[in-house]
């Protein structure tokens, strides 16, 4: 009896767990929102000067891009065997790679406005996707998919889907890749990134 009202308890405290967990969706929503409104619109609809959007959107990613999480998965398999100082070469030259890349892609979408979809629920109760799209001027709208994850209460972004297509899965697939056809394994790769920077 006591072994079936043990079985019982931890049954209720998985499932308690579980709906502690789960993320909210308006919030991840609210979140989105402000990330495109208040920083990505924002930001390419201003007359600044290349530098200062550089350091607007370096700002934006530290803060609402959890970078750590997005490192670990994209090194997959290999952020285990990685050195602690590979660790930190790869993440910091990956976030800087983001920030140049995203600061000229997003002026694809200067004049115009990020569309509200709604939600829809991720296999980790702790993630959700939050769906949008910007009209562009021929053809139809572009599909922007942004996952969010709550991490301790705190809303990040940990990939992006631009017509169905994941940067977290592509940079993933793309970096093992590399890492196995390079004589120099992840160092090759940092290098190889670092290059891409200059």
């Amino acid at each position: 009896m006591k072994k079936l009202f043990a079985i019982v308890m931890t049954i209720l405290c998985m499932f308690g767990f579980e709906a502690r967990a789960e993320i909210n969706a308006d919030k991840a929503e609210q979140f989105i929102k402000n990330v495109t409104q208040q920083g990505i619109e924002e930001l390419i609809n201003s007359n600044v000067s290349e530098s200062e959007r550089r350091a607007r959107f370096t700002k934006l990613f530290n803060q609402d891009l959890n970078l750590d999480f997005i490192g670990k998965f994209v090194l997959g398999r290999y952020w285990r065997t990685a050195t602690p100082q590979q660790r930190n070469d790869f993440i910091d030259v990956y976030r800087k790679l983001n920030i140049q890349t995203w600061s000229e892609r997003f002026n694809e979408f200067k004049g115009k406005h990020f569309e509200f979809l709604g939600t829809e629920k991720s296999k980790s109760a702790d993630q959700i996707f939050v769906n949008t799209q910007v009209p562009m001027q021929e053809g139809a709208p572009a599909s922007v998919k942004w996952r969010v994850k709550d991490t301790d209460g705190k809303l990040q972004i940990v990939d992006i889907i631009i017509e169905n297509v994941s940067l977290a899965q592509t940079a993933r697939s793309e970096y093992t890749s590399y890492i196995q056809k390079s004589p120099n394994g992840i160092n090759g790769l940092i290098a190889d990134l670092k290059a891409k920077l200059k």
